[in-house]
């Protein structure tokens, strides 16, 4: 067994102990800060040590923890290519939420600190889990600190937002938790890997029910048409470091499971309910992109680009080809660092202006330089401009879902037409133009705005110029996946031949 996982899992949750431990503390927010940057160093090494030409779990930790049932639940921990991927955007997105935090939180940092080292714990704990039950406890783990995060950092309107943003993701884990007790009853294994290639099939009606199950609850946490609602308000609400992990992480927990749990586990239900959730993907991103386009308020913006965006990566991963497939996963890494640095940058105007409306601001480009050639980068990776991070993934989406579903496709692609039309104009409306007298004169970028910044912009350059070492490492699993699903869903049952 490798030891390396559970430190990795476990460290922010140390982290937090320690601060609960001492009230005292000098600097909680920046001890989180440090705490966070050890799994960062761990899941660089890990990406390094990756075997990328295996669809095989590697790094594997696995103890006992109860029996249920007859099945025997482990705490079970391991790494595939998708699931590398994701934890190393979940520990790249950790410092950052602690260090913008520096600034614009002023009270309770403490507490703060410690409700943001156990999310990061329950985050990487969703993405490295090997068990179901593991799985499932890591994700309700995650979602406990941002109701407080929402809650008692957030803006005028918290109670609203924290309350709707309860509601559905409670919702979503009742489903998830019935159709998880499905799949542990039938299929008598908590292993998420030998469930995913194991030749025993749930009798159909199980399979449905407990497809739907999963499905629902992960859509809620994408979140998919019509599930939608509750995301706008919790990210306008959300201080700015909650609306970056947010975004950047907790969502991808919805699309993750999808792949993880519905294309080969389900693989029959997924391909009969395919047509439906390609429909509700590509439908998705487009409303997302029309109604990003509707908004005056530039976090409301940011917000429902995220919808646009993540409909599409739904639309990736139904297409059911592997190149769409691998495309959807590399647009999960580049949708959270673009829309984490875009929902960064719309802090640091907040920060100093405390307006965020598009008419608000004008001319910002001559005084503040380097927030401008930031928030233009970052518009246009999100966008999808070639030799930026978010052309490749577009494209592998777009080229894998026309083959399966040309129309479907072609739908899906308007969004990114629109993508470019609402980011363009609010580069347009804040960046040039007559200056307000209101905002004359703001300060450039900060130290420490910039340091969180820098990196993320870094990646959008690097992942645009050269993705092929993270495509490297999720194709063997995809093809995996995609492989079971097809060839389950295709077989059909022996013939009787008709007396002649």
């Amino acid at each position: 067994m490798d030891p390396i996982l559970p430190l990795l899992v476990l460290l922010p949750a140390a982290g937090a102990g320690i601060l609960a431990l001492a009230p005292r503390a000098r600097d909680p927010l920046r001890f989180a800060g440090i705490v966070s940057l050890l799994p960062l160093g761990l899941a660089l090494g890990l990406f390094f040590a990756f075997e990328g030409r295996s669809a095989e779990p590697q790094f594997g930790f696995s103890v006992p923890w109860f029996r249920m049932g007859g099945v025997d639940v482990r705490f079970a921990l391991a790494l595939d290519g998708i699931s590398l991927l994701l934890v190393g955007l979940t520990a790249l997105l950790g410092p950052v939420f602690f260090f913008a935090a520096l600034g614009p939180v002023a009270e309770r940092r403490r507490e703060f600190a410690i409700w943001g080292l156990l999310m990061e714990t329950g985050m990487l704990g969703v993405f490295a889990a090997a068990d179901l039950v593991l799985f499932y406890v890591a994700w309700e783990i995650s979602l406990i600190p941002l109701y407080f995060v929402i809650g008692i950092w957030g803006g005028p309107g918290r109670g609203r937002a924290t309350t709707k943003f309860v509601l559905y993701t409670v919702a979503g884990s009742l489903l998830l938790l019935l159709a998880l007790l499905a799949v542990l009853l039938e299929g008598r294994s908590s292993d998420l890997f030998e469930l995913a290639r194991t030749p025993r099939l749930l009798p159909a009606s199980i399979e449905t029910l407990a497809f739907l199950g999963f499905a629902l609850g992960f859509a809620v946490k994408v979140p998919l048409l019509p599930f939608h609602t509750w995301l706008p308000e919790a990210h306008v609400e959300a201080p700015t470091s909650g609306s970056v992990v947010l975004a950047g992480v907790l969502l991808k927990m919805g699309t993750y499971g999808l792949l993880r749990f519905c294309l080969p586990i389900f693989p029959r239900a997924s391909a009969d309910l395919a047509p439906l959730l390609l429909a509700l993907g590509a439908g998705g991103a487009v409303y997302g992109a029309l109604l990003a386009w509707a908004q005056r308020d530039l976090k409301k913006l940011v917000a429902y680009s995220s919808i646009s965006h993540l409909g599409l990566v739904a639309m990736g991963l139904f297409a059911r080809e592997p190149s769409a497939v691998s495309g959807a996963v590399l647009q999960m890494v580049n949708h959270g660092i673009s829309t984490g640095a875009l929902f960064l940058l719309v802090g640091v105007l907040y920060d100093r202006t405390h307006r965020r409306g598009l008419g608000d601001f004008g001319g910002v480009a001559r005084s503040m330089p380097l927030f401008a050639f930031l928030f233009g980068l970052t518009a246009f990776a999100s966008i999808g401009l070639p030799g930026l991070n978010g052309f490749v993934g577009e494209f592998l989406i777009l080229s894998g879902t026309f083959s399966a579903a040309p129309v479907v496709a072609a739908v899906g692609a308007t969004s990114v037409v629109l993508s470019a039309v609402y980011l363009l104009g609010a580069v347009r409306a804040v960046l040039f133009g007559p200056t307000p007298d209101s905002v004359a004169g703001l300060p450039d970028c900060t130290r420490r705005e910039t340091a969180t910044l820098l990196p993320l912009a870094g990646l959008m350059v690097l992942l645009g110029v050269c993705p092929g070492p993270l495509l490297d490492r999720i194709r063997p699993s995809v093809e995996r996946i995609v492989a079971r699903a097809r060839a389950v869903a295709q077989a059909e049952p022996p013939r009787l031949e008709r007396p002649r």
